[in-house]
């Protein structure tokens, strides 16, 4: 069995979606103090970490995408643990929209298909070129509608992508929310690490969200499972 982490380490002041609230990570006691504490009998450390339900890499709940969607916490488990394939866009220019045809020339170059009841991760190359820099927050090229309508066409549960939104910093990002929506699908943002899938056939992806009361995302361990 072999595990490619998919996530991007959290860490103080990690690079978060433009208005929402920072992550915060420090010491709360540490060794020496809780050893004080202890009568000098033994220090037992803890840190606290304070960040909004789509810090760093996390899936959507439909319930970010309108009021009648599931929250994280009803959000099927089933749907975490599934059979995925990557695509290799990273010719895709910066804040351009991927479109089907993008899609269908990447699957065809994959040499996989799409697998249905599974996801498809889009490597576009945009967190190896630009995090943490500022760019990262908008220079991401996207799935617009067309290309989301293709992905929930073939069957998937979800798709992911290697940038804080899925749909390109315009308009066209809103309406793909929307259209998931509609579609019954949700997505994953925040990968990283994408490019070891590439060219290495179909994996099972698992990201098992955090149990938060009416949540509309959560914070994943993701990861690519091959020979499970």
């Amino acid at each position: 069995m072999r595990i490619v982490d998919l996530s991007r380490e959290l860490y103080h002041r990690t690079p978060s979606y433009p208005g929402h609230p920072p992550i915060m990570h420090g010491m709360w006691k540490d060794h020496d103090e809780a050893f004080a504490e202890s009568g000098n009998v033994y220090g037992l450390a803890s840190m606290f970490i304070s960040m909004p339900d789509h810090g760093g890499t996390h899936i959507d709940a439909p319930r970010h995408f309108g009021p009648s969607g599931i929250s994280i916490d009803q959000y099927p488990l089933e749907k975490c643990i599934v059979p995925g394939i990557c695509l290799d866009l990273r010719h895709i220019a910066p804040r351009t929209e991927i479109t089907p045809a993008d899609l269908e020339t990447a699957v065809t170059a994959a040499g996989v298909p799409v697998p249905k009841g599974g996801t498809v991760l889009l490597c576009t190359g945009h967190h190896a070129r630009t995090f943490p820099g500022k760019q990262y927050s908008t220079d991401n090229p996207g799935v617009n509608v067309a290309a989301t309508e293709w992905l929930a066409g073939h069957g998937i549960v979800h798709f992911g992508i290697d940038s804080m939104r899925p749909g390109p910093d315009s308009d066209e990002n809103l309406l793909v929310h929307k259209a998931c929506l509609e579609l019954d699908i949700t997505h994953i943002e925040s990968l990283c690490n994408l490019e070891a899938l590439l060219g290495q056939g179909q994996f099972t992806f698992i990201g098992l969200p955090m149990k938060w009361r009416d949540g509309t995302a959560s914070p994943i361990r993701a990861v690519a499972v091959f020979d499970l």
